[in-house]
């Protein structure tokens, strides 16, 4: 039986459409904007680079034909300001002046990141996504589709998490997406604005950036990993997560935007696949997978270290919600994005390698 995605993907080539995408230069939007190119859809592009990065874009150029890339109009903007916002949504070069759907994924991310920095957080992760609803509503955008996080849930001891039952967020973070969320409400409320947010867990996958402070554990793990770095865990190894690949965030940012069923919009989903992986079966994945490879691995052992402050201690989402609405049904369970996630880094370390010759 063909699925609701499956269809999606098989009719947009025939009916194309403009689309924005903030955060295009990031780990999903770049995702995302090679997903809606082979699509042939044109897309705008909106970022401004304090966590993007014009090798994502360029990745995605040569896995798009010329003639898809010619649909891609890129514009260097921040969120934070209401002019960019509003001059990404009017782009006549690609022969639709007005854009019809928004993928807003441009945010400032991490846990950790907003408890040291909680203004700057604030400022894009709240005033930038209050600017681009307004410049949303202005251009009168089909619907907005927004990454909202299962951060929202925060101290809610309930599992499987379910999109109505919320408890007190524990991070600026978890704040600012959860202010995300009564704004959208609002503006489809008071505006007419078609809203959607997609509550992801934990979404990993290629062009994810393995570095700095805040990156996120898988990517930080595989590439420690393949260069004989220490790996460290934080607290016992028994916190879990529901990870989700990013073709599953993909799938969903689509069929939210595409769908059909009006009682679909104006409301919020968990992304994820509805698996629980602990921090010690991770790391013995990630290890017994690419041992064969870095044979260095085969007697790796991880440093377990304090509790990360702001951290839930398990996540498990319920999507049967998306299912019943959205026909959500993910592509990748972990093991198999593991795997197409580390084949990625590991080509990544081999081209820098040879880069460096």
């Amino acid at each position: 039986m063909t699925s609701a995605y499956e269809t999606l993907q098989q009719e947009l080539p025939l009916t194309p459409r403009t689309w924005l995408v903030t955060g295009v230069a990031g780990f999903i939007g770049s995702n995302l904007l090679e997903t809606l190119l082979k699509l042939n859809q044109r897309v705008v592009g909106l970022d401004n680079f304090s966590t993007g990065f014009q090798h994502n874009l360029d990745e995605v150029k040569a896995l798009v034909t010329p003639e898809q890339w010619a649909n891609f109009r890129f514009v260097e903007g921040d969120i934070r300001k209401l002019d960019d916002c509003r001059a990404a949504m009017h782009h006549e070069a690609l022969g639709s002046n007005i854009v019809e759907y928004v993928l807003h994924q441009a945010a400032l991310g991490s846990v950790p990141r907003s408890i040291e920095d909680p203004i700057t957080t604030n400022q894009n992760n709240i005033d930038g996504f209050l600017n681009m609803l307004v410049a949303a509503r202005d251009a009168r955008v089909k619907r907005f589709v927004y990454a909202a996080s299962s951060s929202t849930y925060g101290d809610h001891p309930g599992l499987p998490k379910v999109e109505d039952r919320i408890g007190k967020p524990l991070s600026p973070y978890a704040v600012t997406k959860f202010v995300n969320e009564l704004y959208a409400d609002v503006f489809a409320r008071t505006y007419g604005l078609q809203t959607i947010g997609l509550r992801y867990f934990n979404i990993f996958g290629r062009r994810q950036n393995p570095d700095g402070a805040y990156a996120a554990v898988i990517p930080k793990w595989i590439a420690a990993a393949i260069k004989g770095e220490q790996i460290y865990i934080n607290g016992d190894g028994e916190t879990s997560r529901d990870f989700c690949y990013v073709d599953n965030a993909v799938q969903a940012n689509l069929l939210a935007a595409c769908t059909l069923q009006d009682e679909a919009a104006n409301q919020v989903y968990n992304v994820a696949v509805g698996d629980r992986t602990t921090l010690k079966e991770l790391y013995q994945f990630l290890r017994d997978n690419l041992s064969a490879t870095f044979p260095h691995l085969r007697d790796a052992q991880p440093i377990f270290r304090e509790f990360r402050a702001g951290d839930v201690r398990h996540s498990l989402a319920d999507i049967g919600k998306g299912r019943r609405l959205l026909g959500y049904e993910p592509s990748h369970r972990i093991g198999r994005g593991l795997k197409e996630s580390m084949n990625w880094y590991v080509q990544q370390l081999r081209n820098q390698s040879v880069e460096n010759r």
